[in-house]
């Protein structure tokens, strides 16, 4: 069996959270914080999927190195999110920006030393994982959002 990746990346949009139904560049700012709610202007409820804060935690006692790489034409709305979800502390890099995503894990092991063989990246668009995949990174395709069970199982476990 493969060691257990050390070093995991997430996309944002359709892996850790639902934009409403879109991807967080089509939002309004501003984003306010009601509760336990994101909302942008129009309402639009921007929520983590149901199993995201039991990987994370999971990952952060297990001591993994965790990044994101997301390719959104509104980097700054992307982190402005992340930090009213009160999660964007629990990574180490991030790679926001309009550009392929072979571009964000070039950056990533140019920073982190790890190589592509040692990455496990999670996202929805299948672009992205051959993209990724090509590369040597182990990709993980999810449909609705990073869960526990697909998590686990790409951890093998």
């Amino acid at each position: 069996m493969p060691a257990m990746p050390s070093f995991i990346v997430f996309d944002l949009d359709f892996t850790l959270w639902d934009a409403g139904g879109t991807w967080c560049d089509q939002l309004a700012p501003p984003f306010s914080r009601q509760q336990r709610r994101v909302l942008d202007r129009d309402g639009a409820q921007i929520c983590l999927y149901p199993d995201v804060m039991r990987v994370l935690d999971w990952c952060c006692e297990q001591g993994l190195l965790l990044a994101l790489a997301s390719r959104t034409y509104e980097p700054a709305w992307a982190k402005c999110l992340l930090d009213l979800l009160e999660i964007r502390d629990r990574f180490a890099y991030e790679e926001i920006y309009p550009s392929s995503k072979a571009r964000h894990f070039k950056a990533l092991k140019k920073q982190t030393g790890y190589a592509y063989d040692q990455m496990l990246f999670f996202d929805d668009e299948t672009r992205n994982i051959q993209e990724v995949g090509q590369l040597g990174v182990n990709a993980v395709q999810l449909d609705n959002g990073v869960t526990w069970d697909i998590f686990a199982s790409a951890m093998g476990h």
